[in-house]
């Protein structure tokens, strides 16, 4: 510990008849720097000046590879494209009077502190490890994921001087050679008899989401629909068997996660989802039954397991469920393999699905009706009846059918009518003169007659 790894600790004191002499040329960590920027001001001496600097990132670049601690660094200040470094700060100068000048467009970049981080990937999770250049005094914890890390200086809020890292693992699951050299049990300089030398290729396992037969692949579904998880390895030849554990649904926006299956291979919530059991229709497929669900803050739900292949058989894991009335009751999960000697971690494989899920509030419900579907009608709102209005229209085109009908006939009729009252006429003027001489031969011999037509 120094003047810079105690900086406002107020760790240092005076003390009369002591020496403090600091070491310089100690190794930090610099592959993470952060510097602040002092405005108003530049150093009155320092140790290193450079000349023809590209730019203030190259200068920095120089005070971070320079052979003795460089604290502080200025650029274009005293010159054009000139560089100056120096192995002081603030924390360095408490006891040298006015070692700054005072000039309004200059600045200083003084080094807050360096990290060095490295990442320890494991099986199941990831150990990070921060280096500092100062005597940190706060707390580092993950941001609501695995692969979130803030590294907080305060206890209780977070501040500019925070950092945030995000660090990640890739697993390469290649194949794997074996050897096996048989002991013939001949000690001495004899060679080993039989050499045998085998690959086995690591299985390739997929994780699909279907129906509860694991037949149909389900790329979206509705709240409450019923699913299964899949895990199956293609290679239906191949000598392996797999367990599942610590399986995850996350919301795919890396904000929320629920565990579904422990470490130990057992459900966490059988109302969410059950056991993992072998399929007796498939061979070589483990399935687990759920019905559909989604997070609050997105329609994606990713799931996330963890798959470990084992040799010959996996043996599954006791698990207590909770009943409707409370009691428990031990089911089978294949969800734990069978106890070896020698566990390599790398066999494990993480497999990630992902699922749309949509609820089935009815927002949409205008857009979606199905012609089963009932349709409401507000109470001040007339009533129809679609079969009434059939059978109605239907009486009001044969009622025109009937009066277009009679108009026929009865035009029909007066023109026929019109043609036989013309006959009578003609025949009525060509006797009118015998008509009159009649009716005066009568009316002369005073008889009196009607005339009938």
């Amino acid at each position: 510990m120094d003047r810079i790894t105690l900086a406002g600790s107020n760790a240092f004191q005076a003390a009369n008849g002591y020496d403090y002499i600091e070491n310089n040329c100690i190794e930090e960590p610099t592959k993470l720097c952060e510097f602040k920027k002092l405005n108003g001001r530049i150093l009155k001496t320092v140790d290193s000046v450079y000349q023809d600097v590209g730019s203030v990132d190259e200068c920095r670049e120089l005070c971070l590879n320079s052979p003795y601690r460089c604290h502080s660094y200025d650029y274009g200040d005293t010159g054009e494209m000139v560089c100056r470094l120096s192995h002081h700060s603030r924390a360095t100068l408490s006891d040298i009077q006015e070692p700054y000048l005072e000039v309004p467009e200059a600045s200083t970049y003084e080094l807050s502190s360096c990290y060095n981080v490295s990442i320890e990937c494991r099986s199941g999770d990831m150990i990070a490890r921060i280096q500092t250049s100062k005597l940190f005094d706060g707390k580092i914890y993950a941001k609501g994921s695995p692969n979130s890390c803030v590294r907080d200086h305060h206890d209780k809020i977070v501040t500019s001087s925070d950092l945030g890292l995000a660090v990640t693992c890739q697993y390469d699951l290649t194949n794997k050679s074996v050897t096996n050299e048989v002991d013939l049990g001949v000690h001495g300089d004899i060679m080993p008899a039989i050499s045998e030398e085998v690959t086995v290729d690591s299985p390739n396992v997929a994780m699909k989401i279907t129906n509860r037969n694991g037949e149909d692949i389900m790329q979206s579904a509705e709240v409450g629909d019923p699913l299964a998880l899949k895990f199956e390895i293609m290679d239906k030849s191949s000598p392996y068997e797999i367990f599942v554990r610590e399986l995850v649904a996350m919301d795919g926006v890396d904000s929320s996660e629920i565990v579904l299956i422990d470490s130990d291979g057992c459900p966490t919530d059988h109302f969410i989802m059950g056991p993992i059991y072998k399929s007796a229709n498939i061979g070589k497929v483990l399935l687990s039954h759920f019905d559909a669900f989604k997070f609050p803050s997105s329609e994606v739900v990713q799931f996330r397991a963890l798959v470990t292949p084992c040799m010959p058989h996996c043996e599954p894991v006791q698990c207590d469920e909770e009943e409707s009335t409370g009691d428990l009751r031990s089911v089978i999960s294949f969800g734990k393999r069978r106890r070896r000697r020698s566990t390599n971690p790398n066999e494990d494989l993480l497999l990630v699905q992902s699922i749309q899920i949509t609820d089935k509030f009815g927002f949409n419900g205008e857009n979606n009706r199905t012609e089963s579907e009932a349709v409401f009608i507000p109470a001040n709102a007339p009533c129809v009846n679609v079969a009434g209005l059939v059978v109605a229209a239907a009486v009001f085109l044969s009622a025109q059918l009937v009066v277009i009908a009679a108009w026929t006939f009865i035009w029909q009729r007066r023109r026929l009518g019109g043609k036989i009252e013309d006959g009578v006429s003609v025949a009525q003027s060509l006797g009118h003169g015998r008509t009159d001489s009649l009716c005066k031969l009568y009316e002369g011999s005073g008889f009196s007659h009607h005339r009938r037509f």
